[in-house]
């Protein structure tokens, strides 16, 4: 009886604690920070917290922003990932939501900012802050357009006229994009739209303006709820800056790079463990979020296996060597891509390009960086040393074979060993390997010399 009353009480506190867990997940929310430029880490974060926060069932997720934007390839990842949430998803603007901050936030459920906080300013620059060409900017207007018509409209009747009214303006999203677009009482032409608070407010880009993020949880209804902060693992930053495309650029550098120095300087093995690395950081990290696949990364290897083929066995430069030099930039470029077995109809245009100029440009400029730095540290200096600088011509008296072997045809043996047809004999009291012409011959009988070939003599049973 106590044994059973013992089980009772076990299943009893097990139920509670189950029902009591799951009471504190429903009063979770999630917190993810974008305090930084937007790249590969600010995604590898981002889609870490919301896998977080769904295993956690919290009821909504905000992002903590203040960013002066970044990369739009990831930026546009972490607009789809909010689009796509089924948990709500609020983002506080700490100040600044600048170019891919404007995307990401015009994204979310609700935007709440910070008084003196801005919003906007999403045209498409390169590194040193310049204006991309225009096929940047078309793609940029339609995905901030799309992103503001995602959040849907009204038809409002007013007397006899039917208005369409967006919660959030596709127009106004498009200006803060191109500075083209006029919309009376808002923008002129030839500037870039930047809201204030007040402004975003005004006009619909903005349901709140508050001192910290503390007041939004409270204004969404959430000031009950278990707060949780997305903290991210040494893992979690060392796998966004190995999928870097700086890092990737750099890694395809070094992988051809350190395959040119295995052939200019054979026997090293330095150069080649180099590109062996390199190959691995490469491969590794994207094989790990699924995007390489086990066939991409054969391909890869094939391809070098042609070009070895082409440049040790096979002469000239032919069908083997392009073959391999396009499957090696199939296999690194299609490594990056999110594609599934062979089905590319989710994968990104713009992105595969992307993939591709990275692959182009780090082998064309690994391999002539590789020739400049031969000639200029390889072939002089103290490196010099490790590399191979003369061939050992026959003209110079190099031969692969003992020219005292030429003296013995003519001469007389004995074999010292049986013969068949392969052994050793004794000449001038010297030891030579030898092969018999006549087939067997004993142990001990007298032999003649009649030829040397590959540093060994041919020999006859002697009359």
């Amino acid at each position: 009886m106590k044994r059973l009353v013992f089980v009772l009480c076990c299943v009893y506190i097990f139920v509670l604690a189950a029902f009591a867990q799951t009471d504190s997940l429903k009063n979770t929310v999630y917190v993810i920070d974008i305090k930084q430029e937007i790249n590969s880490t600010s995604w590898i974060h981002v889609a870490e917290g919301f896998k977080d926060a769904t295993d956690l069932k919290a009821k909504a997720v905000y992002i903590h922003m203040n960013t002066y934007g970044g990369m739009v390839v990831y930026a546009d990842s972490i607009r789809t990932k909010i689009l796509n949430s089924k948990i709500p998803v609020y983002v506080f603007i700490d100040n600044n939501a600048a170019s891919a901050g404007a995307l990401i936030s015009i994204a979310c459920d609700s935007v709440y900012m910070r008084p003196g906080a801005n919003i906007g300013a999403a045209t498409v620059v390169n590194q040193t802050g310049e204006k991309m060409p225009d096929k940047y900017q078309s793609y940029m207007r339609a995905t901030i357009r799309s992103t503001a018509e995602a959040h849907g409209k009204d038809t409002v009747i007013v007397g006899n006229d039917t208005i369409i009214k967006w919660f959030r303006d596709p127009r106004i999203a498009e200006a803060m994009v191109d500075e083209s677009i006029y919309i009376p009482g808002i923008i002129d032409t030839g500037k870039v739209l930047t809201f204030t608070a007040q402004e975003a407010m005004e006009h619909g880009y903005c349901e709140g303006i508050f001192e910290n993020l503390k007041q939004v949880i409270k204004r969404t209804g959430n000031e009950d709820s278990e707060v949780v902060t997305f903290k991210p693992s040494f893992y979690d930053g060392l796998k966004g800056l190995l999928t870097s495309p700086v890092l990737h650029g750099i890694l395809v550098i070094l992988i051809i790079g350190g395959i040119y120095f295995e052939l200019q300087s054979p026997g090293i093995g330095f150069p080649l463990a180099v590109a062996v690395l390199a190959a691995i950081l490469y491969f590794a990290p994207l094989y790990i979020d699924g995007l390489a696949a086990n066939w991409e990364i054969l391909i890869f290897i094939i391809g070098l296996i042609l070009v070895a083929l082409e440049i040790f066995v096979i002469p000239g430069f032919g069908i083997a060597g392009i073959s391999g030099i396009l499957l090696i930039i199939v296999g690194l470029t299609l490594s990056m891509v999110a594609n599934r077995n062979f089905n590319f109809e989710g994968v990104d245009i713009s992105g595969l390009v992307r993939a591709l100029l990275i692959v182009v440009m780090g082998m064309f400029i690994g391999l002539i960086g590789s020739v400049w730095l031969t000639k200029k540290f390889w072939g002089r200096g103290r490196l010099a040393k490790l590399a191979l600088h003369s061939s050992e011509n026959a003209d110079l008296g190099y031969v692969s074979f003992d020219p005292e072997l030429k003296k013995l045809v003519g001469k007389t043996g004995v074999a010292t060993t049986v013969l068949r047809p392969s052994g050793r004999v004794i000449i001038n009291d010297e030891y030579y390997d030898a092969k018999s012409e006549d087939g067997f011959i004993e142990k001990g009988s007298a032999v003649r010399v009649i030829a040397q070939e590959s540093g060994q003599v041919y020999v006859v049973k002697a009359d």
